[in-house]
């Protein structure tokens, strides 16, 4: 029997089992041989972490790959073609040593186009499915703006679930759970970056801002009976992640999954689907997301910051492709 004493019998277990008893532990890296050392359930990717892994000598070949097929077509859909492409051979290599799915991420320049997203994301799992992966194991992952939540709500109507990201507002998670998304991943470490930075307070485990805005949207959600899964990402220290234990699912970094495997203190649960809210039941519309969002700038500030950022990224893994 298991207790918070991070003991089974005279064993002492590190602190990423115990987050494995109560939470799906999912790698929030491209990197397989991390992949592999940690056993995750899930992996999520993202164009920062693919420009990453473009860098390392397990995907020497799929870049050879994905640059072949930019000469072979030819010109900018070339260049779209190979970066898609690079996208999902990453997404399969990841996929023959995890149980569970991988998230790859529609361009995030398509952030504010609801058909353009809808269109990118069934070209990935198409490919995907030539691959003879099937759309159960992936997730695509789509920007939380009101154009990304509706393209998600289109998509899950098809069949394709997804992972709704660049989450930093309670608007945003109560307009996804609306739209019956599959998850959501509500950023942790860029809420508390930005409310340092504005307020220059050392925030603790307790008090810190993003760990108290996963917690509020989880209660929300099991109080209110939504399906959607609640997948805590974006982390900065392991009082974050501790502090959310129990959570449905946590993304976590190779660096900090290392730091919990070295680990073998207690790890009580913080999280549970019984807890109630406070919150009354929301039913957002476009006017009253968009209200709410303008109502709260951190949200609005890394929202886009977070779009630019992956957007940037993407052009470089364009070039490094076209190179």
């Amino acid at each position: 029997m298991r207790d918070n004493s991070g003991e089974i019998g005279e064993t002492r277990v590190n602190k990423l089992d115990q987050l494995k008893t109560m939470t799906d532990v999912v790698a929030d890296t491209g990197d397989i041989e991390a992949i592999q050392r940690y056993q995750p359930l899930d992996a999520t990717t993202n164009p920062s972490l693919l420009l990453k892994a473009a860098s390392l000598p397990a995907y020497e070949a799929t870049l050879g790959a994905a640059k072949s097929t930019a000469r072979q077509v030819g010109g900018a859909p070339g260049v779209q073609a190979a970066c898609l492409q690079f996208a999902v051979d990453i997404g399969c290599e990841i996929l023959n040593i995890i149980p569970g799915r991988v998230s790859s991420e529609v361009d995030a320049r398509l952030s504010f186009q609801t058909e353009a997203t809808i269109a990118q994301a069934k070209t990935m799992i198409e490919r995907y499915d030539r691959m003879g992966i099937s759309s159960d194991r992936i997730l695509v992952k789509i920007a939380s703006t009101w154009e990304g939540i509706k393209a998600a709500q289109a998509l899950e109507r098809d069949g394709i679930q997804c992972n709704l990201t660049l989450l930093f507002g309670f608007a945003q998670a109560a307009a996804c759970a609306d739209a019956g998304v599959y998850l959501i991943s509500p950023f942790v470490g860029r809420i508390l970056d930005w409310h340092k930075a504005k307020t220059g307070i050392d925030y603790n485990a307790n008090n810190d801002p993003g760990v108290l805005s996963v917690q509020e949207i989880y209660k929300y959600y099991k109080a209110n009976h939504y399906p959607t899964v609640v997948m805590g990402a974006s982390f900065r220290n392991l009082g974050e992640i501790e502090a959310l234990a129990g959570c449905d699912r946590l993304t976590i970094s190779p660096d900090l999954l290392s730091a919990l495997a070295a680990d073998s203190g207690p790890l009580p649960r913080q999280l549970t689907p019984s807890m109630d809210s406070g919150r009354p039941q929301l039913e957002m519309n476009e006017s009253s997301f968009r209200w709410s969002m303008n109502e709260d700038p951190m949200a609005t500030e890394k929202l886009a910051e977070g779009i630019r950022n992956f957007a940037a990224d993407q052009i470089k893994l364009e070039q490094l492709i076209q190179s």
